[in-house]
């Protein structure tokens, strides 16, 4: 901006020199007074001062503060929050902590999996507990990450406790794990067949178990069909699975009226254990199959069997896990199983098994359209501190029973979509929230003890931290303080419209 600053002293010389020329004294000091306004306007100067005593960021009195300081972990996000941008002076400190990432709601019949990251690597144990101390599940790692997986049976609200043992069995962290379970509207799955197989029989136990609304059926012969439906009926399905072979064999119509159906939005599985019509495939679907030697197994915990045409991933289609490709098909997705023989493991491996096919089905892209959504806090929720309840597709006002408050959505800016309140909780425990008309959509959020979890706590406090220092000001050099911009603006507008008024004149 120095240039800048030259330029207008030069201009501001030489109209003043005019100006004197024609004996307007006046006239020549408001264009000098313009001229300097202008470029210490554009260039920012400072002036020499001392540097001012540093603010402590935990007071929350930092307004009028050159820059603060903050001790040990830093602060929470939601402090940091109500704080103005300020140049920081702060180290992390490097005692160990634990970030945790588990789902904070959930659907029933999913797996509930808990992941611990440490700052460390090395043999540990990770447990999950029930609410009396029961063990659930157990994993042990060596590496940073390690996390535990175990199947809720019911829906409800769970506070179990999980437990990290270090590599001599003693205890470094434990503390409550809360989450909801909660029964989510069946899934309603169409199923064709060309041809009964022992897969297709353990695929729809598996759905009948979690619950799904079935429309199955399975071609036995020429003239021989047999059905297999739910208590109701099926107007539009929220996925499709098919084998190789019914497609094969629909009529050309009936198989542009499935492609079309895909095309609208409902997810197609294909299991191709049976696939015979490479032309077909490569034709319509831009899909290509290689032949495959007999007796090729995948290499995952699950040893299935690889067809005689497995489905390779090119071109349109993409990877989507071993022996798994995927394509887009405009608004839906087709998914291609390029697998056979899962049946042996539903009885060896169930809960695998019912694992294994819960991944298929969300990289298929079953999703269910949602009017609303909670989302989860951002920071563990304190009693006493500060907690932003956010929700998307909302409107009017959420109510907290608990606290006898009710206060209107706002929209957040840095959330898209987003509507948030601010609550302060009196105390650890589920804290009920509802929203709408009627409050009927409700849900709850586990307010922690302050005890709970240290080194998760300071792992966020770190992070909300380094994030603000981030978003900071540059610090400005030892010994300088800017000028503010303002009066310079405001002497240069005088200045011009001093002259104007004297040109006018």
């Amino acid at each position: 901006m120095i240039e800048l600053a030259i330029a207008a002293v030069a201009v501001a010389l030489a109209s003043a020199a005019a100006y004197l020329w024609r004996r307007q004294w006046i006239d020549a000091a408001l264009a000098l007074v313009a001229g300097a306004a202008l470029a210490a306007l554009v260039n920012g100067f400072s002036l020499p001062a001392g540097r001012g005593p540093a603010a402590d960021a935990a007071s929350g009195d930092i307004a009028h503060a050159a820059e603060v300081t903050v001790d040990g972990d830093g602060l929470r996000a939601a402090q940091w929050h109500d704080l103005p941008a300020r140049p920081l002076r702060w180290s992390a400190p490097d005692t160990p902590v634990l970030r945790l990432d588990f789902p904070h709601e959930m659907v029933r019949g999913r797996i509930f999996t808990l992941a611990v990251e440490r700052g460390e690597s090395g043999p540990a144990r990770l447990q999950l507990l029930a609410e009396n101390g029961a063990l659930l599940a157990e994993s042990k790692g060596e590496g940073r990450t390690i996390s535990v997986q175990w199947m809720p049976p019911i829906a409800e609200s769970l506070v179990l406790r999980a437990r990290l043992l270090g590599k001599d069995g003693k205890p470094v962290a434990e503390g409550p794990v809360p989450f909801r379970v909660t029964d989510n509207e069946p899934l309603r799955v169409q199923g064709r067949f060309g041809a009964p197989s022992f897969d297709a029989q353990v695929l729809a136990r598996l759905l009948q178990q979690s619950h799904a609304v079935l429309d199955w059926r399975v071609v036995l012969g020429k003239t021989i069909t047999r059905a297999q439906t739910s208590r109701e009926a099926i107007a539009r399905p929220d996925v499709v699975v098919v084998d190789a072979a019914y497609v094969e064999r629909l009529p050309a119509s009936a198989r542009a009226q499935l492609m079309a159906q895909t095309a609208s939005g409902v997810p197609l599985i294909v299991l191709g254990a049976n696939a015979s019509d490479r032309s077909l495939w490569q034709r319509e679907f831009q899909l290509a199959l290689a032949s495959q030697p007999d007796g090729t197994e995948t290499r995952g915990e699950l040893k299935m069997a690889v067809p005689a045409l497995a489905a390779q991933a090119q071109g349109t289609w993409r990877d989507g896990g071993e022996r798994i490709a995927t394509r887009a098909w405009q608004q839906g997705r087709i998914t291609w199983l390029s697998l056979a023989d899962w049946h042996r493991h539903a009885i060896t491996q169930p809960k695998a098994l019912a694992l294994w096919w819960q991944q298929v089905v969300d990289a298929a892209g079953v999703r269910r359209k949602v009017d609303m959504n909670w989302l989860a806090p951002a920071e563990m929720p304190l009693a006493g501190q500060r907690l932003e309840v956010c929700a998307t597709g909302v409107q009017g006002s959420v109510r907290f029973p608990s606290l006898d408050q009710s206060l209107e959505w706002q929209r957040r800016p840095d959330k898209a979509g987003a509507s948030c309140v601010a609550v302060w909780p009196r105390k650890e425990g589920w804290l009920a929230m509802e929203t709408g008309a009627k409050g009927e959509a409700r849900s709850a959020v586990y307010v922690y003890e302050d005890q709970d979890w240290p080194m998760w706590q300071a792992a966020q406090r770190r992070d909300a931290t380094a994030l603000y220092a981030a978003r900071t000001p540059e610090r400005v050099p030892a010994g300088r303080t800017p000028l503010p911009e303002w009066p310079f603006a405001l002497a240069f507008v005088a200045a011009m419209l001093g002259l104007w008024w004297r040109e006018r004149r």
